[in-house]
């Protein structure tokens, strides 16, 4: 029988490479390693990447595997889900790697200026009643351009239709350079794409492998975000996604949002 609950968050407690800071501590409990992740934590000048909702933390796992010379910071707010992947990398030894859990709303409050090199979204809510939680919304662009260097890496993998399109026309308005942009990842028209690339989106994690189970495309975009510039929303409106969600209830009776 797995770990309940409570036994997962004691371990958190003394987990080093686990730190956390939910709303409820972080007005009263400043964050010291904001702008020296790699000195007091990592211990090395190597780039940092981080993962944003990363759930069980497949990707950071295992993306800090396939790239020692690379830090990888997996952040989410549901500490028995990260527990997976902390536990992973203590019995692995992966010391390049670390969890933080937090609402990342508050995200700009842990890394200082051109702190992170890029950033991976992996499978994010798609918010489609509510643009302001979108993870790719200008409204969070704005949030990672505090921390990110000038021209980052944004990487969005996800299975819904919706957040896909939103996201591409965000990016389109906005005149955003795009590196990768596919409807289907895993299709045979993407043989061209090079080998270190399709063993970095090879990973799939949790929630992926019951989208591809369940026959979902599964779409990926990477794109640069310069840091100078206004970032305005599209108002074109876009078809919500007819499926619901493992474990999300459809939030609106509408059958488009912008």
């Amino acid at each position: 029988m797995g770990k309940g609950k409570l036994a997962k968050f004691a371990d958190m407690e003394r987990y080093e490479n686990v730190f956390q800071y939910p709303y409820s501590v972080i007005d009263d409990v400043p964050f010291d390693m904001k702008g020296h992740w790699r000195e007091m934590y990592f211990h090395n000048d190597n780039p940092i990447v981080v993962e944003l909702g990363c759930g069980k933390g497949e990707y950071a796992v295992g993306l800090a595997r396939m790239f020692p010379g690379i830090n990888f910071i997996g952040v989410d707010i549901k500490g028995a889900r990260m527990w997976t992947g902390a536990t992973q990398a203590i019995n692995e030894g992966l010391k390049n790697v670390a969890f933080l859990r937090t609402n990342i709303e508050i995200i700009d409050r842990f890394f200082a200026p051109d702190e992170v090199q890029e950033i991976w979204l992996t499978f994010s809510d798609p918010q489609m009643k509510n643009p302001r939680k979108r993870l790719t919304s200008t409204y969070f662009m704005e949030r990672y351009r505090r921390f990110l260097v000038d021209r980052g890496i944004i990487h969005l993998k996800t299975d819904s239709n919706f957040l896909f399109t939103y996201t591409r026309l965000m990016v389109e308005h906005n005149n955003l350079p795009v590196l990768m942009c596919t409807e289907d990842l895993y299709a045979d028209n993407n043989s061209a794409m090079d080998e270190g690339t399709k063993s970095i989106l090879s990973i799939h994690t949790y929630y992926e492998q019951m989208w591809i189970d369940r026959g979902l495309n599964i779409k990926y975009l990477k794109f640069l975000l310069p840091r100078d510039g206004e970032l305005t929303e599209s108002e074109i409106e876009i078809p919500l996604d007819e499926y619901r969600s493992y474990k999300r209830d459809k939030r609106s009776g509408k059958e488009k949002a912008k």
